[in-house]
């Protein structure tokens, strides 16, 4: 049987949800037990039910049942046993791949599929907030122009921080398309050549 080192091997790198959960169903499906692994993470933990003890039997008239009582493991058929057995391994299986820092939100949960669920609350949120925040940076270098009153030194600073954070976020633009949104956007210097102005500030 593979050790939990193994287990978050399975995972390797992990950027999104999508490729994440690709990686860790494949690997319960190789494992012992994989189908019931996948049936935890799916459905959550098995329910044991209830049961109700046998409390007299006569030769006639009906049977007398005791209360009703939780089951316990060893009431339980072979397959019932390979289920309840299954959550336990999820749990390893999914905790100890997770990214460190998805880990530390997580690790109060014990069920599979709670841990499964916010995980994928998690990373497709944080996907969603960078196209989100990709969105918002596209449309702030569209209308990006130097403000009435504002030095060219204070306009280059500004224009240098949204840069930063679009490449931050690994959004590309040509240093073409950069400087021609700089000197475009500028307002009139009075005596000054732009481009001498654009090639000393963008060095």
């Amino acid at each position: 049987m593979a050790n939990l080192s193994e287990d978050i091997q399975c995972a390797g790198d992990k950027a999104d949800f999508a490729s994440w959960q690709q990686r860790i169903r494949l690997y319960c499906r190789g494992k012992e037990n994989g189908v019931n692994i996948l049936k935890s993470i799916d459905e959550g933990p098995f329910q044991m039910g209830t049961t109700r003890g046998i409390i007299a039997e006569g030769t006639e008239g009906p049977i007398n049942l005791g209360p009703e009582r939780p089951r316990v493991y060893s009431e339980l058929s072979q397959d019932e046993k390979d289920r309840y057995n299954a959550d336990i391994r999820a749990t390893n299986i999914i905790l100890q791949g997770l990214p460190k820092d998805i880990y530390s939100l997580i690790n109060h949960y014990t069920d599979a599929k709670d841990i499964w669920d916010n995980v994928k609350m998690l990373l497709e949120g944080s996907e969603l907030t960078k196209e989100d925040r990709e969105s918002q940076l596209y449309d702030d270098f569209e209308h990006f122009r130097q403000n009435k009153g504002e030095t060219i030194h204070d306009y280059y600073v500004r224009f240098a921080k949204l840069i930063n954070d679009m490449r931050n976020i690994k959004m590309t633009m040509s240093k073409i398309q950069l400087n021609s949104k700089f000197v475009n956007n500028m307002l009139p210097l009075n005596g000054v050549d732009l481009y001498t102005a654009v090639e000393t500030n963008m060095a």
